[in-house]
């Protein structure tokens, strides 16, 4: 076999990417890497390199890693709400968080890269892509758990909001924590932190004071 036929063969054997596949491995590439190393910490000649392009061709599809970070976190935070809106669907409040609590840690377990990006340092060019704004979404769908709730108990439903943003805080915090240390296990950690927040709400008093309220310190 002569020289050309070998370089003929290796054209043949190079398939050329459409753009969709080529934008989809750009993203791809882009995940790990802003997983590994974070947003700033990430540049388009890495990204390139790693697809094997030159960086025209990343500034192409995506005008820069912004482009590329925008997708990742966007689909991630569709994924997480998606999970989180399903567990919230049943029928009874306190199934609603269970089935909430073992979404998010089950998105903590099986998406630990998409996870890591959207805790690690959310950047502003996503728009929408921080873990605040996150949590926010969440808690929204959680808001109305709690005004029903709070209606039932005699509680005020104004601050039903606050209540749902402290409990979804909770669940967050505790799967960045849980994303390293990774046990107890899913189901355990789960059980302990349905425990808290459901036993907690079930003796809420109507008009809760602090007993430090008037006492000097010193």
């Amino acid at each position: 076999m002569g020289a050309a036929d070998s370089q003929q063969g290796t054209r043949v054997r190079r398939k050329r990417m459409t753009g969709k596949e080529r934008r989809q491995q750009l993203v791809e590439i882009g995940r790990e890497l802003f997983a590994e190393r974070g947003f700033d910490a990430t540049s388009v000649e890495e990204i390139a390199a790693r697809a094997g392009v030159s960086k025209p061709v990343v500034y192409e599809h995506f005008g820069g890693k912004e482009g590329i970070y925008a997708v990742v976190v966007d689909r991630e935070m569709r994924t997480l709400l998606d999970m989180m809106g399903e567990a919230l669907t049943a029928d009874h409040a306190r199934d609603k968080i269970e089935r909430a609590a073992l979404a998010l840690l089950r998105y903590v377990e099986e998406n630990t890269v998409g996870f890591r990006i959207l805790t690690r340092d959310s950047h502003v060019a996503s728009g929408t892509g921080s873990f605040a704004s996150l949590i926010n979404d969440i808690a929204s769908q959680v808001e109305h758990i709690m005004v029903d709730e709070f209606a039932e108990r005699g509680y005020d439903p104004v601050l039903a909001p606050m209540y749902a943003q402290a409990l979804v805080g909770m669940w967050a915090l505790t799967g960045q924590w849980w994303l390293e240390v990774r046990k107890p296990k899913r189901e355990v950690v789960a059980a302990h932190l349905v425990n808290l927040a459901w036993n907690g709400l079930a003796r809420l008093e109507p008009k809760p004071g602090l007993n430090t309220r008037g006492r000097r310190s010193g």
